[in-house]
């Protein structure tokens, strides 16, 4: 069941702040609930609602079952230090990624996958990524725009990924074919294993219906290269979307499936 949403800034909210939450309660159709002197408990109570949106002067955040969650680079940012120190990074070994190329992420989720492949593919490269759950969307594409504290490449990693609020199958039905080097999909952002995980209060906004057969044609449709989807080591996923090469960590709870496009002699 969706959960509900309302609208709020930080108690020390300036006028500005609060435009930009009135701009944000009208983009998305959500109510704004002014702050004033009232606690967050009191304004969820107020709008009868299950979370929050909290508008700050540094980020855009969610407060949901007592918890703040916000865009941060998290585990990517050690994936980045550890594909710069030589290592083997088992989603761009499946993707095949390389600098220059471009992506499509279908399943953005917090975007840590796309940061990754951000960094590998460069200023060059391109990595839009489409996310169904608008207050998902706007949180990371306001993170990914506005975090600071870290070195320029992963900030500049971060700057240059596009975030796109909209169901996937629908975008991939309106491109043109061989539109992106690899095309990716982690439904696993919907259906974690870990109910501890740190996206696990996000999940009730997403759209987590299984990934159609039609969509996994449509990726084939407009990939070049590759298209690339992780799942749990075994899950019959793979084979229900006829995705028959599996690879991955040897001792990694998840692997990945790849279809590879067969480019015509010339």
């Amino acid at each position: 069941m969706k959960r509900s949403l309302v609208i709020t800034t930080g108690i020390r909210s300036a006028a500005d702040l609060e435009e930009k939450a009135l701009a944000l309660s009208r983009e998305l159709n959500v109510p704004y609930i002014r702050r004033e002197k009232k606690s967050l408990a009191a304004v969820r109570e107020q709008g009868q609602a299950d979370a929050i949106l909290l508008v700050s002067q540094d980020k855009l955040s969610m407060v949901i079952d007592g918890k703040e969650l916000f865009f941060h680079p998290g585990l990517a940012k050690l994936r980045i230090k550890e594909i710069q120190s030589g290592k083997t990074d088992q989603m761009i070994r499946a993707m095949n990624l390389k600098e220059g190329d471009s992506l499509l992420d279908c399943t953005l989720g917090l975007a840590a996958d796309a940061l990754v492949a951000s960094y590998v593919v460069g200023p060059r490269g391109t990595v839009i990524g489409l996310e169904d759950a608008a207050p998902v969307a706007e949180i990371v594409r306001r993170g990914l725009q506005s975090y600071t504290g870290e070195k320029p490449e992963l900030l500049n990693a971060m700057r240059r990924i596009q975030v796109v609020h909209t169901d996937h199958l629908t975008y991939l039905k309106n491109l043109p074919a061989g539109s992106f080097d690899v095309v990716y999909f982690d439904p696993m952002f919907r259906v974690a294993k870990e109910k501890s995980s740190s996206m696990a209060p996000l999940r009730p906004f997403a759209n987590n219906s299984p990934l159609a057969k039609e969509a996994v044609a449509e990726a084939v449709r407009v990939a070049r290269k590759r298209v690339v989807m992780k799942e749990n080591r075994g899950s019959e996923e793979f084979q229900r979307l006829n995705f028959h090469r599996i690879q991955g960590g040897r001792y990694s709870p998840v692997a990945y499936g790849i279809i590879e496009k067969v480019v015509p002699c010339q």
